[in-house]
């Protein structure tokens, strides 16, 4: 992931959905390069349009190609954004497989891999917690982190809770 190439949540979302819908980056690629987003059509639903995909990014000078070769982080996540992401990214389903609240989600199940995605792409306004802990996102970016962070076994699920840095205080006095 590379924390320097920022994208909005909304085009973040976008991108995620395309790849759960199978689109590989090669598509993906081809369709920004172009400005073709037809192969695009095929995760297009009610609130998802990428008509506007490529020309949002570039006229808000979005890196798209590099998102999309090298990782991001998003600028800024809501709680429904972050719901949004989970669920275009790991097939997570609010209420389903983690609890949500006002201004975090609880109970969020991530092995290691999808902990160090997650650190690295979800904006600074939020923090994530592991068992009351802070997570040190910093810790997450290197591949060496294993033995930093609490270690799991292969595949085995984490228990996580993000909280908006703003109810963070509020969070902890509960």
């Amino acid at each position: 992931m590379n924390p320097n190439i920022k994208l909005s949540q909304h085009t973040a979302i976008l991108l995620e959905r395309a790849r759960r819908f199978n689109i590989t980056d090669a598509v993906l690629l081809a369709c920004i390069t172009t400005g073709d987003t037809v192969p695009l059509q095929v995760a297009a639903a009610q609130y998802y349009s990428y008509d506007e995909f490529v020309i949002y990014a570039r006229v808000h000078h979005e890196r798209l190609e590099d998102a999309v070769r090298y990782g991001y982080q998003m600028k800024f996540n809501t709680p429904g954004g972050v719901q949004l992401w989970l669920q275009e990214r790991f097939g997570l389903e609010p209420k389903v497989d983690f609890e949500v609240f006002t201004g975090r989600l609880e109970q969020v199940r991530l092995n290691n891999e999808q902990l160090r995605l997650l650190g690295a792409t979800l904006a600074d306004n939020w923090v994530i917690i592991e068992q009351g802990n802070l997570v040190d996102r910093e810790l997450l970016k290197s591949d060496s982190s294993d033995a930093d962070i609490r270690s799991a076994a292969a595949g085995e699920l984490r228990t996580l809770t993000l909280v908006i840095r703003s109810e963070l205080a509020a969070v902890y006095q509960k």
